[in-house]
């Protein structure tokens, strides 16, 4: 049994639509008899191709932000639509700064509840159910909406892969706006992006991450150069994080990113749930660690028991000598 429509919100920076937006899409396909997005701006038509080959059929936008927080008109229009009798059965969104801050305020407007840290999404007779994660990721449990929709759920980034259907632009339609309440008069002034090298985390193909077996801030430099080296991201576990090693915007986890790349090198991360969580569903994980007995090598493919720093350095100059 599938619902009836479905609204994606539609994630868009730099002109690039997120690769979240586009997994929870290829997910909506089978749970939805029509699927739209819902997107924050005015110029949804140069996203249109994009969207609507994962499967949007139509892009419902609010117009010229003026400089406003995403999250108070989007939700605002989304609600009126649902009021208006015209609002969609259910809404998914990704778990980002924006995703959130759209679920919270829909929530507040509508008065209804947001699953969230969602990795997987079914229909359940008419309702949705979400599988998500407790415990560190050791179970997952499964909770269903009870009362009336729309059904609000924020998803975990590389829950689903994301594959085209091969459908033509999506059609753009003005979504009318809603009551702004007092958050209108909250603006953007400025962004700031944090400077970075190479594949963004969550979509590289090959991961290098290190941990608190590193032993030291500066050692972290091996991690970096062998993530040059093969055209990856460099990733932390949130032990170095917390010790204010790295940014935050690195960690692998349960509370940090969650990625799926084709390979996944873990140097002196022991392997607690929390960060397994966030890498366990990689495809080809390589564990280097001097203790046998660490968690992280029952999940690797390929485990090397050493000095992580004997390692390290190995492999950099074998692959600057090829």
């Amino acid at each position: 049994m599938t619902l009836s429509t479905l609204w994606v919100y539609a994630e868009v920076s730099d002109g690039e639509v997120s690769s979240t937006t586009l997994e929870l899409l290829t997910k909506a396909r089978d749970l939805a008899d029509t699927v739209a997005c819902v997107y924050a701006g005015d110029d949804a038509d140069d996203v249109a191709d994009v969207l609507g080959e994962y499967g949007a059929e139509t892009i419902y936008q609010t117009g010229d932000l003026d400089g406003a927080l995403v999250g108070v008109p989007l939700a605002a229009a989304i609600a009126a639509a649902v009021e208006a009798g015209d609002g969609p059965d259910a809404v998914l969104l990704g778990t980002s700064y924006d995703g959130r801050d759209v679920a919270a305020r829909l929530s507040v407007k509508l008065d209804r509840p947001v699953i969230t840290n969602v990795v997987d999404v079914e229909v359940d007779g008419d309702s949705l159910v979400g599988t998500e994660p407790i415990f560190g990721g050791a179970t997952d449990v499964k909770t269903s909406f009870t009362g009336d929709g729309p059904f609000i759920m924020l998803v975990r980034p590389k829950s689903f892969t994301a594959e085209s259907s091969g459908g033509g632009s999506a059609e753009v339609e003005d979504l009318d706006g809603g009551d702004l309440g007092g958050s209108a008069g909250a603006v953007v002034t400025e962004r700031h992006a944090e400077e970075s090298e190479g594949p963004k985390l969550d979509e590289a193909a090959i991961v290098v991450s290190g941990g608190r077996g590193l032993g030291e801030p500066e050692k972290y430099e091996m991690v970096s150069d062998l993530a040059k080296l093969v055209g990856g991201a460099a990733g932390a576990s949130r032990a170095i994080v917390d010790a204010g090693w790295v940014p935050y915007s690195m960690q692998v986890g349960q509370t940090g990113k969650v990625v799926k790349p084709d390979v996944y090198i873990a140097a002196g991360i022991s392997g607690a749930t929390q960060h397994l969580v966030g890498m366990k569903g990689s495809k080809h994980i390589i564990a280097i660690n001097k203790d046998p007995e660490a968690p992280i090598f029952g999940v690797a493919d390929l485990g090397i028991v050493g000095d992580v720093h004997k390692v390290m350095p190995q492999l950099i100059e074998a692959l600057k000598a090829r």
